[in-house]
């Protein structure tokens, strides 16, 4: 394409070094954003008839040829000539190519600084839709199995110390109760992000009587106050990057348990094969490498955040490509963790439908030193203080541990040694279901907890899929 028929040209006169075309060049990733650039220019069509910068006649044979632009990029056939810097630059050129010059009256008013930022709110407007998907469905995966194995005990750890028993599913919803506020994260800054900066062209504004509010309506629900402000804000896409990095420390560390659960230490779940592979030395092996690859996405999903931080706090008021980030490492950023995410999420959708769980393993890790809690509630019961009532349950342990037994096997004797306030209703402590149940408070582990739990996650997830209809 000759200089001074790119969207910069006509101040130009001699061809730029092929490398540097290369290097400026964005359309290779951006073209993701075609649907987001038509559906842009479309509202902006429509708000230059009502300005009066076009006819009738010119909005439509506009608006047709964008249609045009449209099928042929959902067909297939749309062809990207090397010319073609962005995705701005290409769907301009083959709209002046199918309806003639008319076609360049579409960039009155406008600069691909603001088309820029508004097709990454388009397009991540819709992009959050995907997501929301994604991680309800692995939410309602959650709630589904916690419901159907509710009754599973399994010890609870500290430390990675066996502490206090609690239920299979208290451990599950652990992690759904991070993913619900991951959505709600998302959903704000998807609210921020849809923001109308189209318009305010390369930094001050456009000189010409657009209605702000006529192209807001039916694609943004915010209006931007300051041009030098819309074109360069790229806060939104921070936000996202840093959302999705602790999104990928909730998965992370949601698989890292399921990773030692599997050892054969624990033996507590065994993966499905579909989601596990084999040691191309050892055949006896049986690896958790979807697991394995959740916990090593999120550094690359760090990675994304750190970079772009450490590139945006380089540039200067407005449009700037330092380090090409607001054409390049912005849109690289966005669409990498974007599409890391939707990965990760199906990947643990799956392997989590289709866990095998091992109830006797579970059940079996459970000691009665894991108890100690219990003794001194018991005793808080009797009417000692907790702080008190601590310490004498930390010294059943230790004297248990002295006899080389466990604080179930104390004889009544023990225990009075202790305390005059044991008693023989002391051995109903070592009930482990009698223990969970203990805990009923919202929150809890007991199975009335529990079920509640479950109940608010379902009733979250009809609202959030009621959401997403509008």
């Amino acid at each position: 394409m000759a200089e001074g028929n790119k969207l910069w040209g006509g101040r130009f006169t001699g061809a730029v070094d092929p490398v540097m075309e290369k290097f400026n060049a964005s359309i290779h990733f951006d073209k993701r954003m075609w649907k987001a650039d038509i559906e842009g220019s479309k509202a902006d069509i429509l708000a230059l008839e009502k300005a009066k910068l076009v006819t009738a006649d010119e909005r439509n044979d506009v608006y047709e040829g964008l249609e045009k632009v449209k099928h042929e990029w959902e067909a297939g056939t749309f062809e990207i000539r090397p010319g073609d810097e962005d995705v701005h630059t290409a769907n301009e050129r083959r709209l002046k190519e199918l309806i003639g010059p008319v076609g360049g009256k579409l960039h009155t008013g406008r600069s691909r600084n603001d088309q820029v930022a508004t097709d990454m709110r388009l397009w991540f407007k819709d992009s959050t839709k995907v997501l929301t998907k994604h991680i309800t469905d692995l939410v309602k995966v959650m709630t589904e199995r916690a419901k159907a194995e509710v009754d599973q005990l399994m010890p609870g750890y500290t430390h990675l110390q066996r502490a206090q028993p609690i239920r299979w599913s208290h451990w599950i919803l652990s992690y759904a109760s991070m993913l619900q506020r991951d959505v709600e994260r998302l959903l704000q800054i998807c609210h921020r992000a849809s923001t109308l900066v189209l318009g305010s062209g390369a930094l001050a504004e456009n000189p010409i009587d657009i209605d702000k509010e006529f192209l807001r309506e039916g694609i943004f629900i915010l209006l931007r106050m300051n041009s030098l402000d819309a074109v360069s804000d790229r806060d939104f896409i921070a936000e996202f990057l840093f959302w999705g990095s602790l999104l990928g420390v909730h998965l992370s560390r949601w698989a890292g348990d399921l990773i030692l659960y599997s050892t054969k230490e624990f033996n507590f779940v065994t993966l499905s094969d579909a989601y596990s592979t084999g040691s191309s030395l050892m055949p006896q092996k049986k690896n958790s490498d979807s697991l394995e690859l959740i916990r090593g996405r999120a550094g690359r999903l760090y990675g994304n955040c750190t970079s772009f931080m450490m590139t945006l706090k380089e540039i200067p008021s407005t449009y700037n490509k330092v380090s090409i980030p607001l054409q390049k490492q912005d849109n690289e950023a966005m669409f990498d963790t974007y599409d890391t995410i939707c990965a990760v999420l199906q990947i643990a959708t799956g392997v989590l439908s289709s866990l095998k769980i091992h109830p006797d393993k579970m059940e079996g890790a459970l000691s009665s030193d894991m108890l100690a809690t219990d003794i001194a509630y018991y005793l808080v019961r009797k009417g000692l203080p907790f702080g008190e009532a601590y310490g004498m349950a930390g010294l059943c342990t230790a004297l248990a541990e002295k006899q080389g037994i466990s604080v179930s096997q104390l004889s009544l004797k023990d225990f009075h040694s202790i305390s005059p306030l044991f008693d023989d209703d002391v051995n109903k402590v070592w009930d482990y279901a009698n223990s969970v149940e203990q805990y009923k408070a919202t929150g809890g582990t007991s199975k009335s907890s529990v079920e509640g739990q479950i109940a608010h996650l379902e009733s979250w997830l009809a609202e959030v899929a009621k959401s997403q209809e509008k």
